[in-house]
C-alpha cells in the first residue's frame, strides 16, 4: 500500500468517524431539542396565566436584555470551541487545558466590574422610561432587574463548559444541559403558578436561577470525572492563549453583539414604540415558527466544529457532502414553514386560545424572518467552523447601523408589528446573500466531485 492509499484510508477512517459522531449528536439532539421545543410551548400560556398579558410582556423584554450578558464574553466562547476542536485534532491536551483555564479567568475578569456598572446604571437611570413600563402596573423593576442581571452573570461564567463541549464535538451534551435548566425552570413555574403567586420577581429568579444550578452541578462532573485532564487550574493560566482567543473571539463579538441588535431588540422596541402588551404576539408568532430554526439548528450545528476538525485535516470532500446534505435540509425547512403558516391560525386556538390575538400577516413576515436566519446561517455555520469572519463583519455591522433608525422609521409610518419584522427581513437578507458568495469562493462548486 502507498503512502497516498494509506493517507486515504487514514482520512476515510476518520471522515466515518467524524460522520457517526454527527448523526449520534443529531439523534440525541432531536430527542432533546423535541423536549426543549415543548417545555418553550408550555411554558407561554403558564407564565401568561401567573403574570397577564402586559408583565408577561415586560418578562419577555426583560429576557431579551438578559440575553446581552452572554455578549460580554467578547466572543472568547466561540473561540474556546474552535480551540479546543483544533486542539484537540492535534492530540494536544496541553493547550486544551490552558485554553479552557484562560477562558474562564478572562470571564471572571469581565464580569466583575460589569456587575458594578449595572448596578450603577439601574440604580441612577430611569428604567421604567427607557423601556416603556407602568411603574404602576409593574412596581420594583429596578430590584427585579437587579436579581436577573446578577443571576445572569453567574450563568455566563458557568455556561463557557457548553462551548467546551461543542468544542469536543458533543453539541448534545450543551443542548441536554439547556434543557435540564428550561425542564427545572418549567416545574418550578408550574409550582408558582398552583400557589397562585402573580410575582414577576419570582418568575424571574426560577426561570434565571435554574440554568445557574444545571451549570454549576455540570462543572464538577465534566472537570472532575469525564475529562480531569482539561481540568482548568491557576497555573495553567496562559497570557499568550487568553490573548489567541480574544483575537478570535472579538470577531464572533462583533458579530454577536449586532445580531442581538438585530435579533433580540425587537421586544424592546416593540414594548417602547407601542406597548409590552404587544411583545405577546409577537413573542406567540415567533416561537411557534422558531421550532423550525430549532429543527433546523439541531441538525447544523454538530457541522460546525466538525468542519473545523476536517479543515485542519484537509479533508475538503467531506465538507462538499455536507453542503449537498444542507440543501436538501433548507428545502424541506422552507416546505415545513409554510405547512406551519397555513395551519397557525388553528395551532395558535388549541395552544394559547383566545386570550392572545396573532394577525396572519404578523405570522407570515415572522415564517420569512425564520427562513431568512436558517439560510443565511446554512452557511455561516461552515465559514464559522473554518474562521472565515470577515466577511460577515463586513455585512452585519452595516445591516446594524442601518436597523435602528428604519425599524422606528417602520413603526412610525406603518404602525404595526409585522411592519417591524418586514424590516427585519430586509436587514438580514444582504448578509445572507454575502455569506452564500463566501462559501461558494472558499468551496468553488467545480471543484466537488461526488466521492467514490
Amino acid at each position: 500500500m502507498t503512502m497516498k492509499q494509506n493517507l486515504r484510508a487514514l482520512l476515510g477512517d476518520k471522515t466515518s468517524q467524524r460522520s457517526a459522531l454527527i448523526l449520534k449528536n443529531v439523534a440525541a439532539s432531536f430527542l432533546i431539542k423535541g423536549w426543549s421545543a415543548l417545555i418553550v410551548l408550555l411554558m407561554v400560556p403558564l407564565t401568561l396565566k401567573i403574570l397577564g398579558v402586559y408583565n408577561n410582556g415586560v418578562w419577555l423584554t426583560l429576557s431579551s436584555i438578559l440575553i446581552w450578558i452572554d455578549l460580554m464574553d467578547i466572543g472568547l466562547g466561540n473561540g474556546l470551541r474552535n480551540a479546543v476542536a483544533n486542539y484537540v485534532a492535534q492530540g494536544d491536551s496541553q493547550k486544551v487545558r490552558e485554553a479552557v483555564s484562560s477562558t474562564f479567568f478572562m470571564l471572571v475578569v469581565i464580569v466583575v466590574p460589569f456587575l458594578l456598572l449595572a448596578y450603577l446604571a439601574i440604580r441612577f437611570f430611569d428604567i421604567y422610561g427607557a423601556l416603556g413600563i407602568d411603574p404602576q402596573l409593574t412596581p420594583h423593576l429596578d430590584t427585579i432587574l437587579l436579581v436577573a442581571i446578577a443571576i445572569a452573570s453567574g450563568n455566563f461564567v458557568l455556561k463557557i463548559v457548553g462551548n467546551f463541549y461543542m468544542g469536543l464535538q458533543l453539541p448534545a451534551v450543551n443542548n441536554l444541559i439547556l434543557c435540564l435548566g428550561h425542564t427545572l425552570a418549567l416545574l418550578l413555574t408550574y409550582v408558582l403558578y398552583l400557589a397562585g403567586s402573580h410575582s414577576l420577581l419570582l418568575v424571574v429568579i426560577v426561570n434565571t436561577a435554574a440554568p445557574f444550578l444545571t451549570w454549576a452541578v455540570t462543572i464538577p462532573y465534566t472537570f472532575l470525572k469525564r475529562y480531569p485532564q482539561y481540568q482548568p487550574s491557576i497555573r495553567h493560566i496562559s497570557m499568550r492563549q487568553a490573548r489567541s482567543l480574544c483575537s478570535t473571539g472579538l470577531k464572533f463579538f462583533v458579530i454577536q453583539i449586532c445580531g442581538v441588535v438585530l435579533f433580540m431588540t425587537t421586544n424592546i422596541i416593540i414594548s417602547r414604540l407601542f406597548s409590552p402588551a404587544e411583545v405577546t404576539p409577537y413573542q406567540v408568532a415567533y416561537r411557534y415558527f422558531n421550532i423550525a430554526f430549532v429543527l433546523f439548528s439541531t441538525i447544523c450545528m454538530p457541522f460546525w466544529n466538525a468542519t473545523t476538525d476536517a479543515y485542519a485535516r484537509q479533508d475538503f470532500q467531506w465538507i462538499y457532502s455536507v453542503g449537498r446534505k444542507l440543501n436538501l435540509l433548507m428545502l424541506a425547512i422552507f416546505l415545513l414553514l409554510l405547512v406551519m403558516l397555513l395551519v397557525s391560525g388553528f395551532v395558535y386556538s388549541v395552544w394559547i386560545g383566545s386570550e392572545v390575538q396573532v394577525p396572519f400577516d404578523l405570522s407570515a413576515a415572522t415564517a420569512l424572518y425564520i427562513f431568512i436566519l436558517c439560510l443565511s446561517q446554512r452557511y455561516s455555520y461552515i465559514l464559522n467552523g473554518i474562521g472565515q469572519l470577515r466577511i460577515q463583519l463586513l455585512c452585519i455591522v452595516p445591516a446594524t447601523i442601518v436597523f435602528l433608525p428604519l425599524a422606528w422609521w417602520v413603526c412610525e409610518s406603518f404602525g404595526t408589528v409585522s411592519a417591524l419584522v418586514c424590516a427585519m427581513c430586509l436587514v438580514n437578507t444582504p448578509g445572507l446573500i454575502a455569506n452564500a458568495w463566501k462559501y461558494y469562493q472558499v468551496f468553488p462548486r467545480q471543484q466537488r466531485k461526488r466521492p467514490e
